[in-house]
């Protein structure tokens, strides 16, 4: 059975670095990394938050293609709202695989440093910390963290400790939840 391996926390607290490693280290499993599909929809720094709304269906239709093909899937997306993640909950259980949901959590202000401390540089986080901004800065960084905390998850891993260890903490829950 193939699982969707959902990793959702607040801006910043290593979600995409995560995936990127997990991936990498599990030959076959896809990476679907949604604000990385964003740069794929013409416009997207203009209007990202609309091109998430182009993209999601798309993301929804490659995760089920590929758990349909008995591969992993790893999603690293902050899912908010309940029913945005019972629909990507949904294209794995309803086909007969597993959803896997870790909340990423840090210390106190540890997201915000790293969300603050990415590459000037690159365009997506150009326009991620413009949507940020946007939203309420800092201040939606924090509440979003709080308030994901209090959603409930199959597992909470901290994330706050260095890389090489947050991804021993990742497979060792993983395969607890074998």
């Amino acid at each position: 059975m193939a699982r969707l391996i959902h990793l959702n926390g607040a801006p910043g607290v290593g979600k995409s670095t995560l995936a990127e490693r997990y991936a990498a280290a599990h030959p076959g499993v896809l990476n679907c990394d949604i604000d990385r599909l964003r740069c794929l929809i013409g416009g997207w720094e203009d209007d990202f938050d609309g091109a998430g709304d182009v993209v999601r269906p798309l993301a929804l239709a490659m995760i089920g293609a590929h758990l349909a093909g008995g591969r992993d899937v790893v999603l690293p997306q902050m899912l908010a709202r309940d029913s945005e993640r019972a629909r990507f909950a949904a294209v794995a259980i309803d086909n007969g695989h597993e959803f896997v949901h870790v909340l990423l959590q840090a210390g106190p202000g540890q997201a915000r440093a790293r969300f603050h401390g990415r590459a000037p540089d690159d365009a997506l986080f150009v326009a991620i910390r413009r949507s940020v901004e946007q939203q309420g800065g800092d201040r939606v960084i924090d509440v979003l963290d709080r308030h994901l905390a209090s959603s409930g998850s199959d597992a909470v891993l901290d994330a706050s400790r260095d890389l090489d260890a947050t991804c021993s903490a990742l497979r060792e829950l993983l395969q607890r939840a074998e």
